[in-house]
């Protein structure tokens, strides 16, 4: 399922009803720096999993698979 032109001219439609011109970039400008933050935090994470995984390789160990226990 694809929208149409006619669509999306009614969504914006509503979008500036709803939050009218001001908002609008306001808005923008925060889903901007939630996107810049989120992009950072991975970006990290990778990074720090990444050195986690060479220092696990430097010492010469291989990483522990989990065995469950019979209970």
């Amino acid at each position: 399922m694809s929208f149409g032109i006619t669509e999306i001219l009614l969504i914006l439609f509503v979008i500036i009803l709803l939050f009218g011109g001001k908002r609008i970039p306001e808005i923008a400008r925060a889903m901007g720096r939630a996107s810049y933050e989120y992009k950072k935090a991975k970006n990290l994470v990778q990074k720090e999993a990444q050195e986690l995984k060479e220092a696990i390789e430097e010492q010469g160990e291989k990483p522990q698979e989990y065995e469950p226990k019979d209970v």
